[in-house]
């Protein structure tokens, strides 16, 4: 069998990762890349609207994906929302992201929460030396939560979750390893604080530690375990409430991946060494303070996302975003928008990704749609909006 397939999904998930990787060498590249990539791919359509902007924005039934803490602030006593992408639709038409999310309070304090995501890398044909085909597989990936969250008082709040994760790649030989499906095993630390008045009017603020697990690893060598995208994420939002059918927020997102910077290149043996060896928790740390170039490579591993969300009469809802990744570290620049429905107990969200670049400059995430259905058991008007 030859590694024709495996490099087919490797170039796929590079691709998950890096929108856009071709640019002038000016700047020396060293992304900071991690296994399973596809848990830091925002699954709905309300955040993805906003440039991905979530950690601090109100509740709803996705908050389990990005801040734990904001679930028992939902008004509604229990939610579920189904979302689907089509991914680098300009380049593949049969890979996809599908999410389903929801919580229940059992009281005005705590709730739970659970969701899953699963990721599609649509149909691969494997050949032989002789390139006659021989089976096709089809590489896929999901992961699934539960969590808990509790009100500490009326403005503060925290969240704790569980997640298994499963990635199957490829199976059987391929380049002189033994490939296997691939699990593990994380969790989330998540921190709520609003300062909205009965109004809504006010700043929130949030801060999460995602995806803190063991590593994974697609074959029996002990050497090749990866890490997974452990995350740390810091938001803030505002909202200017009009009047009692006009109110608009707007906020910014800081994510840093808790994941050693690789070795720049060219790169020694010891120093690779010394990068896949380092502990998961070690990591954690190290990822402050090992980049090649110093500080000012630090700060170019923070990706940002800029966006703002217009409600009328909690009905209906204009959203637009920006984010932004550096150049050196995936060179991820997009704008976005989106809109949202909502009537009575149930709610749609559509958002855009709008294109960019040409050429082999073009962005292949240009396109990119993603749509979310928001369902409330208690029948009531959908709101965390």
């Amino acid at each position: 069998m030859r590694p024709t397939a495996f490099k087919l999904t490797a170039a796929i998930l590079i691709l998950v990762g890096i929108a856009k990787t071709t640019q002038a060498q000016v700047d020396p590249i060293n992304v900071v890349t991690t296994a399973v990539p596809f848990l830091r791919i925002s699954p709905d359509a309300r955040a993805a609207g906003m440039g991905d902007l979530a950690i601090a924005t109100s509740p709803d039934a996705n908050s389990s994906f990005w801040n734990l803490a904001k679930v028992p602030y939902n008004t509604n006593k229990g939610g579920i929302s189904l979302s689907y992408t089509p991914w680098l639709k300009d380049i593949l038409n049969d890979v996809y992201l599908a999410s389903a999310a929801g919580y229940y309070k059992f009281s005005d304090e705590q709730a739970i929460s659970a969701s899953l995501r699963y990721f599609s890398l649509g149909n691969i044909q494997f050949t032989d030396n002789l390139g006659n085909d021989l089976n096709t597989f089809r590489p896929r990936e999901f992961g699934i939560d539960v969590g808990y969250s509790r009100k500490l008082s009326a403005k503060v709040g925290i969240g704790v979750g569980l997640k298994y994760i499963y990635s199957n790649l490829a199976e059987g030989p391929a380049a002189g390893n033994n490939y296997k499906a691939a699990s593990a095993v994380a969790g989330d630390l998540a921190f709520y604080y609003t300062g909205q008045n009965d109004q809504g009017q006010g700043w929130a603020f949030g801060a999460v530690m995602s995806n803190l697990g063991s590593k994974i690893s697609y074959t029996d060598n002990a050497d090749q375990k990866d890490y997974i995208p452990a995350n740390l994420g810091l938001g803030t939002t505002y909202t200017r409430v009009f009047n009692s059918a006009n109110k608009l927020t707007f906020g910014v997102d800081l994510n840093k991946l808790l994941v050693p910077t690789p070795p720049a290149d060219p790169a020694t043996q010891d120093q690779l060494t010394e990068y896949r060896s380092k502990s998961v928790i070690g990591s954690w740390f190290s990822s402050f303070g090992d980049a090649p170039g110093g500080f000012s490579e630090e700060v170019k591993e923070f990706q940002a996302s800029l966006g703002a969300e217009y409600m009328y009469n909690n009905q209906f809802a204009l959203r637009a975003g920006y984010f932004h990744e550096d150049k050196t570290k995936g060179n991820r620049r997009y704008f976005t928008m989106g809109v949202g429905i909502r009537y009575q107990s149930f709610g749609l969200d559509f958002s855009y990704l709008l294109p960019s670049g040409s050429g082999v400059d073009r962005n292949p995430l240009s396109n990119t749609l993603r749509f979310s259905l928001h369902f409330n058991l208690d029948g009531t008007a959908t709101t965390g909006n």
